[in-house]
């Protein structure tokens, strides 16, 4: 019975969800559509030092006027959450096309706590950001005085322009007005003023006045694609040119067939270099589960970063706060299934037998070295009382999106790979007893080869690290999804031409380890640009503090080891295309 009435209760409070929107609606954000006189709502969303952008604070936690009880917060999505964003109805009184030449806010009684806390964040830069129908609004706290740093200032005007038109919100601006001098005992008139206006701009272009063009589309910019672009073609014709005239010679002499006894011997002294390692070239490397579990999952990696340019390109994802997270934490989970075929097809090609072991490191390998980073930051957000702390239930959820739909869908993925494309197909026997590997050159190392292989696919997406580090890291939004598409897609032809070529020289070398050296060669790319934001830390930015500092190169780490594992296995996959093609034509005793 109890159950009965929990349902019921549930159904109807459905339908009343139901009917509530289907009704007309007068004054509402979820539309953007309002009538002349409709309230509008301010919300306070964070507070922190401008030049941390990742140390922010709860708007109130700085001893603004507080709003009447029990105010309205506005929770958004899943990604809106992990961005810290904490939306509060400020119960300022707005109305649609309405001026307010001066209305006020509140009396704010100073106390020596109050301007310790004020002088602190002007001393710190502290801006803060609202929301009005979701455009948002920025300013600062308050100033120093020039003349003497030790006087600090607090805005007490807050001036709000907007631009509206017809039915509609187009434009906000804010500017903080009425400095005043801050000092205890003193008590403040917090005032503010709404200005309307009408514009010819339409509703689906109000967020092109956030856009920076003159820095995204910047003459480097297009230089730098040019660039990598003619890098790509140069790169692709030499190695087309050069391998490919050395593999028809290798594949000349080595199927020449000769009865003169001088030109046999001739052909023996000459016979060296891939072609002697065809016994041992496909030859399991070590921990063959992990190295199959990494390809996997950067293959995922590999699509999933495609599927989301490709988004953000159709569907303008940098409009809405958290768009871009919560699409690519969906988007990871329900192409978790390519990660488990390439997997477990991987894995059982090469015969494999602990196969349900592969498949459980391929589902959780990224998302928990992710989880471990975010739960060191978490830690630290928690002890700093900052809004970039992920609640408790947030986490919940994306543990349960990892539970239900990523897990099984890599389980999926593994029993397809195994069946479809898990038989044994390698050109070449293995030999039982392993060739001893000869003493070469220094830089026809593994390790030199595997740390060398990184620079060039690094050199194709230099510029565009630039652009990417600075939207995120100063206040820019990123639009140029189209640039990133070009960019990701030269990022992936060098990275498989350079292993390629890594690859062949190593084989010329007669080592025949190349799995793992092919995987890392690519890898390597990730190991640069984790130094350069190490440069781009100390050079371009401002950033200070534990906080910041933990929190920068931490999300730095977190993007890097996605990389790494993103070109590690496309350059083992073209690598692999390339090994089985020049052994194919060879003949295997």
């Amino acid at each position: 019975m109890l159950a009965l009435t929990r349902f019921l209760s549930l159904l109807a409070s459905g339908i009343a969800v139901v009917m509530l929107a289907a009704a007309p609606a007068f004054g509402s954000e979820s539309d953007h559509k309002y009538q002349f006189d409709d309230p509008i709502t301010l919300w306070v969303n964070k507070v922190g030092p401008y030049n941390n952008p990742q140390e922010t604070y709860n708007y109130y936690s700085l001893p603004f006027c507080q709003p009447g009880e029990n105010p309205t917060h506005r929770w958004g999505g899943l990604g809106e959450v992990l961005g810290g964003n904490e939306l509060i109805d400020s119960q300022i009184d707005i109305r649609f096309q309405r001026n307010v030449y001066e209305g006020s806010i509140c009396s704010l009684e100073l106390d020596a706590s109050k301007v310790k806390q004020f002088e602190d964040a002007i001393a710190s830069s502290y801006w803060f950001e609202l929301f009005i129908d979701d455009l948002p609004l920025w300013a600062f706290v308050g100033e120093t005085d020039k003349t003497d740093q030790s006087k600090h200032y607090l805005f007490t005007h807050k001036s709000i322009i907007v631009g509206h038109s017809e039915n509609q919100i187009i434009h906000a601006n804010l500017t903080q007005g009425k400095p005043v001098l801050l000092e205890p005992g003193k008590t403040l008139d917090m005032t503010y003023s709404v200005n309307w206006f009408p514009t010819n701009v339409t509703f689906a272009r109000r967020f092109d006045v956030y856009l920076d063009y003159p820095f995204f589309e910047h003459q480097i910019h297009w230089f730098s694609i040019f660039n990598s672009f003619m890098m790509v073609i140069f790169l692709t014709g030499l190695v087309s040119m050069i391998l490919m005239r050395t593999l028809r010679n290798d594949y000349a002499k080595y199927a020449r067939e000769d009865d003169d006894l001088d030109n046999l011997e001739r052909d023996v002294n000459e016979e060296s270099g891939w072609k002697l390692v065809h016994g041992d070239v496909f030859r399991l490397p070590a921990i063959w589960f992990s190295f199959s579990a990494l390809v996997g999952t950067g293959a995922q990696l590999s699509m999933l970063i495609l599927l989301v340019i490709v988004l953000a390109i159709i569907g303008m994802l940098y409009v809405g706060r958290g768009a871009i997270q919560t699409t690519f934490i969906l988007c990871y989970a329900f192409t978790s299934f390519i990660s488990g075929f390439f997997s477990g097809g991987l894995y059982s090609r090469n015969g494999g037998k602990n196969w349900i072991k592969a498949m459980i490191l391929t589902a959780s390998l990224f998302p928990f070295l992710c989880f471990g980073i975010g739960f060191a930051l978490n830690t630290i957000a928690i002890f700093y009382r900052s809004l970039a702390a992920i609640p408790f239930g947030t986490m919940v959820v994306v543990f349960v999106i990892w539970a239900f739909i990523s897990f099984p869908l890599a389980l999926l993925g593994t029993v397809a790979g195994r069946n479809w494309s898990g038989t044994p197909n390698n050109p070449c026997r293995v030999k039982s007893i392993p060739r001893p590997i000869p003493e070469k050159k220094w830089y026809l190392t593994p390790s030199v080869i595997s740390l060398m292989g990184g620079l060039l696919p690094f050199g194709s997406i230099f510029i565009e690290m630039y652009f990417v580090f600075t939207s995120f890291w100063n206040y820019k939004v990123y639009y140029v999804y189209g640039f990133m598409l070009l960019v990701f897609l030269i990022l992936i032809i060098v990275t498989v031409c350079v292993t390629i070529v890594g690859t062949y020289f190593l084989l010329n070398a007669e080592n025949y380890h190349w799995q793992w050296t092919s995987f890392f060669s690519a890898a390597s790319t990730a190991v640069y640009v984790y130094l350069y934001s190490i440069y781009y830390y100390h050079v371009k930015t401002k950033m200070s503090g534990f906080f910041q500092t933990s929190f920068y190169f931490g999300y730095t780490l977190m993007f890097c080891i996605g990389l790494g594992m993103l070109c590690g296995a496309v350059g083992y996959l073209g690598s692999s295309l390339f090994v089985r093609r020049i052994y194919r034509n060879i003949k295997c005793d």
